[in-house]
């Protein structure tokens, strides 16, 4: 064979190995879809999560989902059938947390009043106290539930805004390591977050 003729082959070998390559591809993607599909409606399926203090909560996958962590493990079938076991969330946050989640997985799409009800339902949802308040953070950001720990972290900055260090030390029951002089010298620093 002639050099160029080598060549030519080479490169119609690489090409139809490309086209191979992107039609598994294709297969694949098609095979993912189609069996996420089939696989049912999540509203209806149900699953336990068991707080840390042993009380057992029913919640369907579709609420679940909204926690990154319940999802993958739903997604890769790894929900024990005698439940999930939460052992950094106690039984009074992880209520709130699944409450939360229920409403949010079954509020409609699209629809302005849905919409205008939803935060209203936050709205009322997040008025807890402050200790509730952290609980509930620490519940969120441990499962994952983005939308949760966005309304949570809103909600403390409610609470400290237009407050001096000394009243958000309390509010947060912060203890004042700081000696007058280091104290003075953050202030100096930072001046503008004093004004």
């Amino acid at each position: 064979m002639t050099p160029d003729l080598q060549s030519t082959k080479s490169k119609s070998s690489t090409q139809s190995r490309s086209r191979n390559r992107s039609r598994s591809a294709s297969i694949f993607v098609s095979f993912r879809f189609d069996r996420s599909s089939m696989e049912g409606d999540s509203s209806k399926k149900m699953i336990t999560l068991i707080s840390s203090d042993g009380e057992r909560f029913e919640v369907s996958e579709a609420a679940a989902s909204l926690s990154q962590i319940l999802r993958h493990m739903i997604e890769d079938d790894c929900v024990d059938p005698a439940g999930v076991v939460l052992p950094n969330v106690a039984a009074k946050p992880l209520a709130k947390v699944v409450e939360y989640c229920t409403r949010h997985a079954g509020a409609g799409a699209g629809d302005e009043a849905a919409a205008e009800e939803l935060e209203r339902f936050d709205a009322e949802f997040i008025d807890v106290g402050m200790d509730m308040l952290h609980a509930l953070l620490t519940a969120a950001n441990f499962m994952c539930v983005d939308g949760l720990i966005g309304l949570a972290i809103r909600r403390t900055a409610d609470h400290i805004r237009g407050k001096s260090p000394e009243q958000i030390r309390k509010l947060f029951r912060i203890v004042n390591d700081f000696t007058p002089e280091e104290e003075q010298a953050i202030i100096k620093e930072h001046e503008w977050a004093f004004q």
